[in-house]
């Protein structure tokens, strides 16, 4: 039951941010220094994202197939290779680093 309650509340919040966004006066917003703050804060979510995603498992770091994948899809972005080709080179990669080790 815990869960479920848990669940609810952080909907609750998630859905009260989403409320108080709506109430924010638009020339706030267009402010040049709250657009560049906006973005920097997407960007620093992004990486800690994807940083933990590669990284952690169990509540642990560690360095599997995952970590090579992760450096595969970069080096194939900075050549501006296609999306699905970026994907489907990580995922390769991360296959054979698991059947292989």
């Amino acid at each position: 039951m815990n869960l479920w309650l848990g669940l609810i509340l952080a909907s609750a919040a998630v859905y009260s941010w989403k409320l108080i966004g709506f109430l924010i006066p638009t020339k706030s917003l267009k402010h040049p220094r709250i657009a560049d703050l906006a973005a920097l804060i997407t960007v620093a979510l992004l990486s800690g994202l994807v940083g933990v995603q590669t990284l952690v498992s169990n509540s642990k770091i560690e360095l599997d197939a995952r970590l090579p994948a992760v450096l595969v899809a970069i080096t194939l972005v900075l050549f501006r290779a296609p999306f699905i080709v970026i994907v489907c080179a990580a995922a390769l990669v991360a296959a054979l680093l698991r059947v292989w080790f």
